[in-house]
């Protein structure tokens, strides 16, 4: 079942039938966070997780997926706005929407990773990582952003 909200002339749907997918590539692509990912990446990211696309009208303007099990864990990834669009609190309301998703809301924890928005996260809830010396991380491709 797909979970849709509006507000104003905005959208938010989790119906993966929606999503452009080539202006999803394109965007996250240029992210630091995924600089030159291919789009099969993105397109096997987008199958393994709930997505959540933003549109003004019928065009896409915004993106976010969560990996989740929808009981203990999820993490939070590939949040954008299209610049044309930002400043105008659609990246909170997206993130608000996403923790209000019935799959998510119950979950025990929530980890994402920033280089550049704490200032929105906190407001949602967000703080840092209280013991980082339990957490650890496996990069068995190598691979490195920016």
């Amino acid at each position: 079942m797909n979970y849709e909200v509006a507000k104003n002339n905005y959208l938010i749907s989790t119906d993966k039938n929606k999503i452009d997918i080539s202006y999803v590539h394109s965007a996250l692509s240029q992210t630091y966070w995924s600089p030159g990912v291919s789009i099969s990446v993105v397109k096997r990211a987008m199958k393994g997780s709930l997505c959540f696309g933003v549109y003004s009208r019928d065009k896409q303007i915004g993106y976010a997926r969560m990996v989740t099990d929808k009981a203990t864990f999820g993490y939070l990834a590939d949040v954008f706005i299209d610049k044309k669009y930002q400043g105008k609190g659609l990246a909170k309301w997206l993130v608000e929407m996403i923790l209000a998703h019935p799959d998510v809301k119950d979950v025990r924890g929530i980890l994402l990773a920033t280089r550049d928005a704490h200032g929105l996260y906190e407001k949602l809830g967000f703080i840092p990582v209280s013991n980082p010396e339990r957490f650890m991380v496996c990069n068995p491709t190598g691979y490195k952003s920016k």
